[in-house]
């Protein structure tokens, strides 16, 4: 049930409820991307190897994304004010705890649980969002949070390079619980409010979900390292996340209050907005990870002039969804998501005109392009996915929409990275001698041209116009594919959003309004 406000104290709360979710929920991207910045420092104070400093990012992403739809469902049941109670104070302690870590595996595992409470925040404070909001306001406070996830990814690289070069890399984490501390400050003001009809703890199901995911990401992150079918590790992997999975399927068939129920997927609305984010992982998320590099190997940008031409990417992300919002009241959501995912393919397509020393001003455009794609979505998707469902089960929603769009993250990242490196293998094959192409693209593709030169011998001048020209070559067919990808995608969502009954012909930003009732004393949680 959700808890609604009289007057005069009913948009004030409101307010603080939003000002609340936004700073802990836009510190989380910025906890990911910041403490990728932090490495360096991070491997040098602690003495920590590759592969343990990698999980400081990685442990992070795993926990955030399989623990999603527990948190979400357990928000509905225990109260979604007490889940992101936990889930912030939670992330806050680990932050701490991280900022004075003394080795690399206590950090990494303080960064597990970090990822915990990271769920325990978004899953919650969406599902607030959408009891205290309704009609039109629905669809701005949801623009205003894609605002605040923008700016956390835009700044959060920037902010931290900052804080690390100025005070060294326990100031990026230190800087993680100032803010989650002041929006703790503010959880008293907001109302609390959960699903009476809400069973118990499944705790089977909670079990089996969580596991599967866990394993998956695992997979997919292991996989590059371990090789795909090295010792039978990761195939073991995906084999235990399929069991999983399937026990986890049986087993909320026969509950009556299941974690997540799965009549919510015979709806062509909530199948449409869990795909998007997956769509929108491999047309922009993915090219946060891959185009620095070829920034700094193959054009011959510093790191600083990186940055800077990364701003034109994610500038849109920080800007566009509170216009999107706005936009909401005149253009369908199904118009505008669909509008995103073009803008996105033809930015992506755009984006080949990239060559080892193209100039900057010939990517802004592109750069900018894919942006907008992804600013328009990111301020509709979270009330698209709460509002196609019942109020009382949007703590369930926002679970399973976040964990799509943190598991979409992850394999995009994967897949693309892995093609990334295949094609840049198969355009070197045969012209690096006996290095082979695919150690000297695993260098490249790292961001590491010294590396790779070091692979290959002849004239240093010559070798680098080899090596980033095939790079380049294979970095356009990686963008002809990503164009791919977003352009087929587009119209079998399109004609998702497009299907509703009569009674849900409201757009998802014009959720009819919730009959209001003071709070009670047994809603306080």
């Amino acid at each position: 049930m959700s808890t609604t406000l009289a007057s005069p104290d009913r948009r004030l709360r409101q307010g603080l409820a939003l000002v609340a979710v936004c700073l802990a929920g836009g510190i989380l991207p910025a906890s990911l991307t910041g403490s990728s910045v932090a490495l360096p420092g991070i491997g040098h104070d602690l003495h920590a190897g590759l592969v343990p400093l990698q999980w400081v990012v990685n442990s992070y992403n795993l926990t955030f994304g399989s623990f999603m739809l527990a948190a979400g469902s357990l928000a509905d049941r225990i109260g979604r004010r007490r889940m992101f109670t936990l889930g912030t104070a939670l992330f806050a302690l680990c932050s701490l705890v991280s900022a004075f870590a003394g080795n690399v595996y206590l950090l990494d595992a303080v960064r597990a649980l970090s990822g915990v409470g990271a769920a325990a925040v978004l899953t919650s404070g969406s599902a607030l969002l959408a009891g205290l909001f309704q009609g039109p306001a629905l669809g701005r406070a949801f623009g205003i949070l894609g605002s605040a996830f923008g700016a956390g990814l835009a700044l959060g690289p920037s902010t931290a390079g900052f804080l690390e070069s100025a005070f060294g890399w326990r100031a990026v984490f230190l800087s993680h619980v100032v803010v989650t501390v002041l929006a703790m400050l503010l959880i008293p003001l907001i109302p609390a409010s959960r699903e009476r009809s809400a069973g118990g703890v499944d705790w089977l199901g909670t079990a089996t979900f969580t596991g599967a995911l866990f394993l998956l990401t695992l997979a997919m992150v292991e996989g590059p390292q371990l090789g795909w079918f090295s010792l039978g590790q990761v195939p073991a992997m995906l084999l235990g996340s399929l069991a999983l999975l399937v026990a986890f399927v049986v087993t909320e068939r026969r509950r009556a209050h299941p974690m997540f129920d799965l009549s919510l997927f015979r709806s062509p609305r909530f199948v449409a907005v869990c795909l998007m984010p997956v769509v929108l992982a491999f047309g922009f998320v993915s090219l946060l990870v891959l185009l620095p590099s070829w920034f700094v190997t193959a054009d011959g940008l510093s790191t600083a002039q990186t940055g800077l031409v990364m701003m034109a990417l994610t500038a849109p992300v920080l800007l566009l969804p509170a216009v999107a919002g706005s936009l909401a009241k005149r253009f369908s959501a199904r118009v505008l998501l669909g509008l995103s995912l073009v803008l996105m393919a033809v930015g992506t397509a755009w984006l080949t005109v990239l060559h080892p020393g193209v100039g900057a001003g010939l990517l802004v455009g592109p750069l900018l392009l894919i942006g907008a794609g992804m600013g328009v979505a990111a301020g509709l998707l979270d009330a698209a996915a709460i509002g196609s469902v019942e109020p009382e089960r949007a703590g369930m929603a926002a679970g399973m929409f976040n964990t799509m769009r943190l598991a979409g993250e992850t394999v995009a990242i994967v897949i693309m990275s892995t093609v990334l490196v295949s094609l840049t293998g198969s355009r070197l094959d045969g012209k690096v001698g006996a290095a082979g192409g695919q150690a000297v693209a695993d260098k490249l593709v790292g961001g590491d041209m010294s590396g790779a030169l070091a692979l290959v011998t002849g004239d240093r001048g010559a070798l680098t116009q080899l090596l980033a020209g095939g790079y380049s070559d294979a970095l356009r067919l990686t963008l002809w594919a990503l164009t791919a990808i977003c352009l087929l995608s587009a119209v079998p969502i399109t004609l998702l959003l497009r299907e509703r009954k009569a009674a849900e012909a409201a757009e998802v930003t014009e959720l009819p309004e919730r009959t209001e009732e003071p709070a009670t004393a047994s809603q306080a949680a």
